[in-house]
């Protein structure tokens, strides 16, 4: 009889429970039971597993094998159990020291011939892992940098089943070949095994610096959309632009995440935690420093937009452009229910998603810009005859967009089609990125002085009650906005977000608190209707 347990960790979301393996061998006909409520992918496993032992040149014990993956409790997905379950029965037949595997949490996929590949989510899980205590970790050789970022976690990085079981039994590490030519060798950072000298050097993953993109100062004209598009980055506010199709709403709303400032070092583990579980971490770069950019297409599912799918849900769009950017294009194309499922994001900050293996919850606190057509054929105006669509038509276009979600956008602008004059003109050149991203960067400092010892970073974050009531503006300045709300014209959220982004415009210009034109601006901002301001931030300053 033999018994050996170690650790692995099961993913709910981006959150990971540590899961004890357990191997039992017990006299009687040969026979590998799992247990602990393995989906289909880890029942599997016990053909990989047996595969890859016996082609690591080690031998399978021929008795009665039980693997329990406790708790019991926790649904477990998914390959990456299979190093665990490898070495706990390694363990319970005595080629590897139990004691030596009690400690170590291992995550990572089998081959058939004993290779180790990588899987999804193994930032997340080494946080758990970490957050549960652990200080040694074994993963894919190739995952090792990105299980390096976290703190106090010694790494130890492997090709295959045959160097972990030598690691393990204080043997020679054989040579493998890499994955990729150039790889350096097997043992990438600093896992001490208890009665072994096997160690190695930590690794050092710094945080990445913001990539410029296309440049702000390539847009032509659009004075009020490229306030808005600073004003939206300078507190986190959402965006509707409005406009016939050429004038360049596209162009806007991708040059904005190089207006953001750069992640912090939390938020670049929040952002590269969630994308390590949808798998979609570049190659090459471990830590996601820079704002994310996201844009999926129109025929995009609910689903597809705020996760889902089969078994254990996966992350959405919203919770891909989290401390980033999500642009939806043509806006009213999408499905009415998928843009109503943004409504509890959009207040929250996460997504909740419920479905019969479980119930996930995925960050999303995202700065959310909406692009549309005037109208069916994208050439209807208040001041032009060009269009040709039905009032009818225009009409049921433009109820596409509901009026809660609109509520939720503290920013709507018209983009106006852009004129010869303003096309042909070489001289005329608007701000640059660099020059907008300065002041957007000074705007969020004054901003965090403001809230330091609160929760809260951005105007965009701040609970309208404790704006009314600790952060309020100059007197009588928010006297034209009541007014609106007295007539209909903007409900009780509209006017906390008036005065949400009337603080951004002052934290733009410098003012101590926003004055009568701050709340001015604020408000043309906010219902596209002019206000006698100007609508270029370098004018009021």
């Amino acid at each position: 009889m033999g018994f050996a347990r170690t650790c692995s960790v099961a993913l709910v979301g981006v959150e990971g429970v540590v899961v004890e393996v357990q191997a039992d061998l017990e006299p009687g006909v040969a026979a590998f039971t799992l247990v602990g409520l393995p989906d289909k992918s880890l029942t599997e496993s016990r053909d990989r597993v047996r595969a890859a032992v016996v082609n690591s040149g080690a031998e399978w014990p021929q008795k009665k094998l039980t693997v329990g993956l406790s708790p019991a409790s926790v649904p477990k997905a998914g390959s990456g159990f299979d190093l665990a379950v490898a070495c706990a029965v390694l363990g319970a037949g005595e080629r590897i020291d139990p004691r030596v595997l009690a400690d170590l949490v291992m995550i990572g996929e089998l081959g058939l011939d004993g290779r180790v590949r990588p899987v999804r989510g193994i930032l997340p899980a080494v946080l758990a892992a970490a957050d549960a205590g652990y200080e040694q970790v074994v993963v894919p050789e190739c995952a090792a940098a990105e299980a390096s970022l976290v703190p106090g976690v010694s790494v130890l990085g492997v090709r295959s089943l045959r160097q972990l079981i030598a690691v393990l039994a204080d043997e020679p590490v054989p040579e493998e070949e890499p994955d990729e030519p150039g790889r350096p060798d097997p043992l990438l950072a600093g896992l001490r095994v208890p009665g072994t000298g096997a160690a190695t050097g930590m690794h050092s993953i710094g945080t990445g610096q913001h990539e410029q993109g296309h440049d702000l100062a390539d847009v032509v004209g659009q004075t009020a959309a490229r306030t808005a598009v600073e004003v939206a980055a300078a507190g986190a506010h959402h965006l509707f632009l409005e406009g016939p199709p050429g004038a360049g709403k596209t162009m806007l709303a991708e040059r904005l995440p190089a207006l953001l400032p750069p992640l912090t070092r939390q938020e670049s583990l929040e952002v590269t935690a969630v994308h390590s579980v949808a798998g979609l971490l570049p190659v090459g770069k471990p830590l996601i420093g820079a704002a994310p950019y996201c844009a999926p297409h129109h025929s995009a599912t609910m689903q597809a937009l705020v996760g889902g799918g089969p078994g254990i849900a996966r992350p959405g769009a919203v919770s891909l452009s989290h401390r980033g950017v999500l642009f939806l294009d043509e806006t009213p194309e999408f499905s009415s229910h998928a843009l109503d499922a943004l409504r509890q994001p959009l207040e929250a900050g996460h997504v909740v998603i419920a479905r019969s293996a479980g119930v996930v919850r995925f960050p999303a606190r995202f700065l959310m810009v909406l692009a549309a057509n005037p109208c069916p054929c994208g050439r209807f105006s208040r001041t032009d005859d060009f269009c040709e669509c039905a009032p009818a038509a225009v009409r049921r276009y433009q109820a596409r967009l509901s009026g809660p979600l609109l509520d939720r956008v503290d920013l709507r602008v018209e983009a106006d089609r852009v004129t010869r004059a303003e096309l042909t003109d070489r001289t005329a050149r608007g701000e640059s990125t660099a020059t907008v991203a300065d002041r957007v960067r000074a705007a969020r400092e004054r901003a965090a002085a403001r809230y330091s010892g609160t929760p809260w970073r951005t105007n965009s974050e701040v609970p309208g009650r404790e704006l009314r009531s600790r952060w309020y503006a100059v007197s009588g300045a928010m006297d034209e906005a009541e007014r609106g709300l007295e007539r209909g014209v903007l409900t009780a959220r509209g006017l906390d977000r008036v005065l949400r982004v009337a603080w951004t415009v002052a934290d733009l210009v410098g003012h101590d608190r926003p004055d009568a034109t701050d709340v001015a601006l604020a408000l043309q901002l906010r219902t596209g209707v002019p206000r006698g301001v100007p609508t270029a931030i370098g004018a009021l300053t």
